[in-house]
C-alpha cells in the first residue's frame, strides 16, 4: 500500500465462520489498515445469509460506487479472504479502484516489519502461496523470479510460465527456510548446553510483549503501537537485576490477531518453533481490553492448535495502570491456572517484583 492510501473497509455478517463480522474484527482491521500507513475513510457492512460472486450483494457494491465518486479513495478491503473470482469480479465492479482481502493486507504488512533473512523468506513463500491460486487475475511475466525470454516450456501459456515460476520459486524458499531453521535448531542446540531456561512471551497483538521484555532485559526492543511489530523472535537474557536460581532467556514472538489465516501462521512456523523449544511460555494480555476473556482463548485455542499447551504458563496481565480497579477483571479469566496468574504494567514498572517471585517459582519447578 502506498503512504497515504485512501482505504474503505467492508465486512460481512451471518452464521458462516468464515464470514463473521463482528465490531472487533472490523476495529482491528482498521487497526491493521493504519499499521500500513493507509487511512479508513469509510465502513461498508452487510448482513448476508451466504456470500455473493461479489462478496458483497449490488446494493452494498453501489453504495461504494457512491462513496467512490464523493470521497475519491484508492483501495477497497474486505475482512475476509476472497476467492480469486469474488476479487476479479469486485474489481471490475469498482474499476479503477484496486480490491484487496484481509490475507493480502497481512502480508502486506508482514513484508514491512520482516527484518531478518528468515523472516524476509517467510514472507516471500507467503506471498507466493497467496498469488499462486490467483495469477490469471494478475498476469505477471515475473521477470525478478528468472522469468522471461528463454524461460517457457514448450507450448505454455504466459500464465501457466508463471505458475511454474512462481511453484519452482516456492520450491527454492522451502529449501532455504529448512536451512535456516536447522540453524537456529542447532543454535537452541548449544544455548541450552550452556545452562539457559527459555521462555517465550506470546499474546494478542498490542498487549505489550515487547514492552515486558524491554523492562525485563533492560533492553530497547521496537516497541509500537502496530500490530505485527515483532515478526522475528527477539531473544534476550533476563537482567541481572532480577535474581533467580536458574538463567533465563526471554523471546519475543509474533503477536495472534484473530482471523490469521493458518496458511499465514503456517509460513512463520520458524518463528513459532521459540515456543516449542522453550521451557515455559509467558503469555501477556491487555487487562483494560474490554475483550480480554475472548483474546485470552484465542491465544489458548492457537497454543492448543500448535500443540504447546501443556508448557508451564505464567499469565501476565498488563496495563494496569490504565485501570483503577483491576482485580475484578482478573475474575473474567476461566483458568486453572490461578496460582500462576500476576498483574503488572510493564510500562510503569509496576509490580515486577511480584512477576519475578512467579518467574522464579515455575523456574524451580523446571529447572
Amino acid at each position: 500500500m502506498g503512504k497515504t492510501e485512501k482505504v474503505i473497509i467492508a465486512g460481512l455478517k451471518n452464521n458462516n465462520s468464515k464470514y463473521n463480522y463482528k465490531n472487533s474484527s472490523i476495529e482491528e482491521l482498521a487497526e491493521l489498515v493504519k499499521s500500513v500507513n493507509g487511512t479508513v475513510v469509510g465502513e461498508v457492512t452487510q448482513s448476508l445469509k451466504n456470500p455473493t460472486t461479489h462478496y458483497l450483494g449490488k446494493g452494498k457494491i453501489n453504495q461504494i460506487i457512491e462513496l467512490r465518486d464523493k470521497i475519491k479513495f484508492d483501495t477497497v478491503i474486505c475482512n475476509d479472504e476472497l476467492s480469486p473470482s469474488q476479487q476479479k469480479n469486485l474489481e471490475k465492479e469498482l474499476d479503477p479502484v484496486k480490491v484487496i482481502d484481509r490475507t493480502a493486507l497481512i502480508l502486506d504488512l508482514f513484508a514491512k516489519n520482516a527484518r531478518t533473512k528468515e523472516g524476509r523468506l517467510q514472507v516471500e513463500l507467503a506471498q507466493h502461496q497467496y498469488l499462486l491460486p490467483r495469477i490469471a487475475g494478475q498476469w505477471s511475466h515475473l521477470e525478478r523470479l528468472g522469468g522471461g525470454i528463454g524461460t517457457r516450456g514448450p507450448g505454455e501459456t504466459q500464465i501457466e510460465t508463471d505458475r511454474r515460476l512462481i511453484r519452482n520459486r516456492i520450491k527454492t524458499i522451502k529449501d532455504q527456510i529448512e536451512k535456516v531453521r536447522k540453524h537456529r535448531k542447532n543454535y537452541r542446540k548449544n544455548r541450552d548446553r550452556s545452562g539457559f531456561l527459555t521462555a517465550s512471551i506470546i499474546g494478542y497483538t498490542n498487549a505489550g510483549k515487547s514492552q515486558l521484555l524491554n523492562t525485563l532485559t533492560n533492553s530497547n526492543i521496537e516497541s509500537k503501537n502496530r500490530l505485527f511489530s515483532t515478526l522475528d523472535p527477539t531473544t534476550r537474557k533476563l537482567s541481572n537485576k532480577y535474581k533467580l536460581n536458574n538463567n533465563l532467556l526471554l523471546s519475543d514472538t509474533v503477536g495472534f490477531i484473530d482471523k490469521l489465516p493458518t496458511t499465514l501462521v503456517a509460513a512463520f512456523r520458524a518463528t513459532l518453533e521459540e515456543i516449542e523449544d522453550s521451557n515455559l511460555i509467558i503469555h501477556v494480555l491487555d487487562i483494560s481490553d474490554k475483550e480480554l476473556s475472548k483474546k485470552f482463548e484465542t491465544s489458548n485455542k492457537i497454543l492448543e492448535d500448535l500443540g504447546y499447551d501443556k508448557k508451564p504458563t505464567l499469565i501476565v496481565l498488563n496495563k494496569i495502570d490504565k485501570l483503577k480497579d483491576y482485580k475484578k477483571n482478573i475474575n473474567e479469566l476461566e483458568t486453572n491456572q490461578n496460582s500462576n496468574i500476576v498483574a503488572i504494567s510493564a510500562l510503569k514498572r509496576m509490580n515486577i517484583e511480584d512477576l519475578v517471585i512467579k518467574l522464579s517459582y515455575i523456574t524451580d519447578q523446571i529447572g
